[in-house]
């Protein structure tokens, strides 16, 4: 199973509105099939959106 991570790009400013912060999160969400989003916050604030999307290969049947 491969299993690829993504971040946000440390540039973002962190004082994001919050509008800004659910656009990326839906980003984050937008196509993934198997896999997660988890949202890492600091005393309240969202410091951290990271994506993982899990492959799985076709079998022959």
């Amino acid at each position: 199973m491969t299993q690829h991570s993504q971040k946000t790009p440390p540039s973002e400013p962190a004082a994001a509105t919050p509008e800004a912060q659910a656009a990326r999160i839906i980003e984050a969400l937008t196509g993934i099939r198997f896999g997660s989003v988890e949202i890492t916050v600091h005393e309240g604030r969202i410091v951290q959106i990271e994506r993982r999307e899990k492959f799985r290969p076709q079998t022959a049947t």
